[in-house]
């Protein structure tokens, strides 16, 4: 493979009215102003490795934001300010491995230092930092740095997997999965910055998977219930209020706060690799359920622009 061929990037493609005048990029790419783009995952069975792509909360044509044959792009996070997107880059052999950055409409790709083998970054509210995910030996613990790689802190020292890290609305805080090796349940837990305190947000024994933390001080989490189904639902960072928003007999997974925190987009399907998975959206309380995204397609790990 040719590491130059393969991080090429496509051009922004035209999304016609549904546009955010915030983004920033050439004149056809520009979104109109309350509807914040969402960028996500995505591939099928005629492009089987994963582009990234962003869609207006309207609908209509997503814009591919990447287009690399060779190589994933996955795990998409925004910046804070909405000009960048940090997200997962990885090809076959290890040619190319880690978290990378570029522009909110593609291209200016920037890799982050030390991050070989690091999963699911979460850019913080100040926009200086990344947070996320690396494996040390065989588990996977949560570390955080600078956009530009350094200095690296590890945050967690524990026997079990710690993932998919989400930032408190203060950037004082971070929760994140927390997945038993043994057992194999999972559970959400908050560790304070300052002092690096680890508390448990939901019980033991659950399975609880890719919390996201609204700016309205909420945690959205993917739980498979007694149903057997993964379902959204929505705690508070103490560990009360727990209620759950969706109940279909489908799985949904990776929500995604809206940046008013009213709305949730996440994915829904995917009971086997030939289930296509669809974007869907809906109100924090359950209500005015929507399909974003019909293609024939998995469409995952979607992130909505602050």
């Amino acid at each position: 493979m040719v590491v130059a061929a393969a991080l090429a990037v496509a051009a922004p493609l035209t999304l016609g009215a549904s546009a955010d005048a915030g983004a920033a990029g050439p004149a056809r790419a520009v979104w109109a102003a309350p509807a914040r783009p969402i960028v996500f995952a995505r591939y099928d069975a005629t492009h089987p490795v994963e582009d990234l792509y962003a869609i207006s909360p309207g609908g209509g044509t997503p814009l591919a934001l990447t287009h690399t044959p060779a190589v994933s792009d996955v795990m998409p996070s925004w910046s804070p300010d909405g000009k960048r997107v940090a997200f997962l880059r990885y090809g076959s052999g290890g040619a190319i491995d880690g978290i990378w950055t570029m522009k909110s409409t593609g291209g200016d790709l920037k890799s982050v230092p030390g991050t070989q083998g690091a999963s699911e970054p979460a850019w913080s509210p100040d926009g200086k930092r990344i947070a996320y995910s690396r494996p040390v030996g065989t588990q996977r613990e949560i570390y955080v740095a600078d956009v530009d790689g350094t200095p690296a802190t590890r945050l967690t020292h524990t026997p079990q997997d710690e993932f998919h890290p989400t930032w408190s609305p203060d950037g004082k805080n971070l929760a994140y999965s927390r997945a038993d090796t043994t057992s194999g349940n999972s559970r959400l837990m908050r560790i304070q910055l300052s002092t690096l305190t680890q508390t448990p947000v939901t019980l033991a024994g659950s399975h609880d998977w890719t919390p996201d933390w609204s700016r309205g001080d909420r945690i959205a989490f993917s739980r498979v219930d007694s149903t057997g189904f993964a379902h959204l639902y929505v705690v508070r960072p103490d560990g009360s209020g727990t209620y759950r928003v969706t109940s279909a007999r489908a799985n949904d997974k990776y929500p995604s706060w809206s940046p008013d925190g009213r709305r949730l987009v996440f994915t829904r399907g995917g009971t086997d690799d030939a289930d296509p998975e669809h974007l869907f959206l809906v109100r924090a309380d359950g209500t005015a359920l929507t399909q974003l995204t019909t293609a024939d397609s998995h469409d995952l790990e979607a992130d909505w622009r602050p």
